[in-house]
């Protein structure tokens, strides 16, 4: 079975809604998934922007050390190195940059943009500290990733 990640928030390629962005409560949305392999040590996400306006996407979320018998994410992961909630997990930073989650909030009348929900299943436990951005977080998981998923959802601010 294909690793999976979804949400009750939005579907896939739709708008997220806007308490989730910017604009809006500016809150992490609940995330499940299914599909974890046998084999993971730990679970990582990154959420990111490849659709703003510059070199590199726009990073909004960094967490990592994720318990692989973790089914999700709970809505608004208070934004902490080590929050309470998912237990073990820490975040790093975002594009901001700040730790934790921030929302879509693309440049007005930009056009629509996607925002990769990006799920990785390790085959070990990072020893990593919290904080990392995501070139180092994806630098510490080379050669570790066992499965990946991928929720995208979309916003535009007119």
């Amino acid at each position: 079975m294909a690793m999976t990640i979804t949400s009750p928030a939005f579907t896939a390629n739709q708008r997220i809604p806007i308490r989730h962005t910017g604009e809006g409560e500016d809150i992490s949305p609940v995330l499940n998934w299914t599909g974890v392999p046998a084999g993971a040590k730990e679970l990582a996400l990154i959420c990111d922007d490849p659709d703003a306006p510059r070199a590199e996407p726009w990073v909004h979320w960094v967490i990592y050390k994720i318990a692989p018998t973790a089914t999700g994410l709970p809505e608004g992961i208070r934004a902490a190195e080590k929050p309470d909630n998912p237990a073990g997990a820490l975040q790093g930073k975002n594009s901001w940059p700040t730790i934790g989650y921030r929302g879509p909030l693309p440049p007005p009348g930009h056009g629509m943009h996607h925002y990769h929900f990006k799920l990785y299943a390790l085959d070990a436990a990072l020893n990593v500290k919290p904080g990392l951005d995501k070139t180092q977080l994806l630098a510490a998981m080379k050669g570790h990733v066992l499965a990946e998923a991928e929720l995208i959802g979309t916003y535009e601010r007119r």
